[in-house]
């Protein structure tokens, strides 16, 4: 199909997603993109163009905080490539209110962890037929103000919060991508598949774009050369295609200096890993038949 990795990537129609897959474009991928929005999909495609001629782009379309939607998903991008290079799960949602999906999930929680857990395992056979595969986590620092992990409760609860209180649930929805790196280096243990988790920093984007001041605080942000989101795309592209990683896995990784970072507890904890693993597994076993 390509001489090029095939590379998955979920949230790459703005912000450093874009940028990220508009620099791995320029590196040579054949790249097979999420997207929600076909007017920004098309923006997007016309970026890595322009900045890549040659790169074959394919978008598949759905909500990602369905996880009926990402079943879909996962399930054509299966049926559509003999194997994956690597899935890069990006995509990622700080909301300030809590909205629960018409699935009963809690979305900030769905979008965060559940869908890169849900893709993960419907792609994997695709990413053992691969000659050295690659799974690339988001997470963050924002991780260390998670406040208490309680599971499985919270991968259910959908408590309503304030804006205050919404960095507390981002923050654990970021832990959760830690760990859930962590457990994925036991499940592939004995294969070429590894899995990496990272830090892209604070980053000027449309991630908290439902606070009414966002618009406002990202221009002045911009102006004061604030979170340039360059550098958060800057660790993803590493993590995917520099050599120096091509056989390191389960590390937590951070912007600028891609130095390891040792993540705050549960983060680095087995019991609470392979337990985190068991409970999404049991909450999410009707998508994953």
């Amino acid at each position: 199909m390509s001489d090029y990795p095939i590379i998955v990537m979920t949230g790459a129609t703005s912000g450093i997603g874009q940028i990220a897959a508009i620099e791995i474009a320029k590196r040579g991928a054949y790249l097979v993109l999420t997207a929600r929005n076909k007017e920004r999909a098309k923006v997007t495609e016309k970026l890595i163009k322009e900045a890549s001629p040659n790169t074959k782009v394919d978008f598949y379309f759905g909500d990602l905080s369905l996880m009926k939607d990402v079943r879909r998903i996962g399930i054509e991008i299966k049926q559509s490539y003999s194997k994956i290079d690597i899935l890069i799960n990006n995509a990622g949602l700080h909301g300030f209110e809590q909205r629960v999906t018409s699935e009963g999930f809690a979305e900030m929680i769905a979008v965060n962890y559940l869908t890169p857990w849900l893709l993960t395992n419907l792609l994997k056979d695709s990413l053992l037929k691969a000659k050295n595969a690659k799974i690339i986590n988001v997470a963050s620092e924002a991780s260390r103000n998670h406040g208490e992990l309680k599971l499985p409760c919270d991968l259910t609860d959908t408590s309503p919060f304030t804006v205050r209180g919404s960095s507390k649930i981002y923050g654990k929805t970021k832990l959760l991508n830690i760990m859930f790196t962590g457990e994925l280096e036991r499940q592939f243990s004995g294969t070429k598949v590894t899995a990496n988790a990272l830090n892209p920093g604070f980053n000027n984007t449309g991630l908290g774009r439902d606070l009414r001041i966002s618009s406002v605080l990202g221009k002045i942000l911009k102006i004061l050369n604030i979170g340039d989101p360059k550098r958060g795309a800057d660790i993803i592209v590493r993590l995917a295609l520099d050599s120096q990683y091509e056989r390191v896995t389960g590390g937590y990784f951070n912007v600028g200096t891609s130095d390891k970072i040792d993540p705050i507890y549960p983060g680095k904890d087995v019991s609470m890993q392979q337990r985190l693993w068991n409970d999404t597994k049991e909450l999410l076993s009707e998508y994953i038949k």
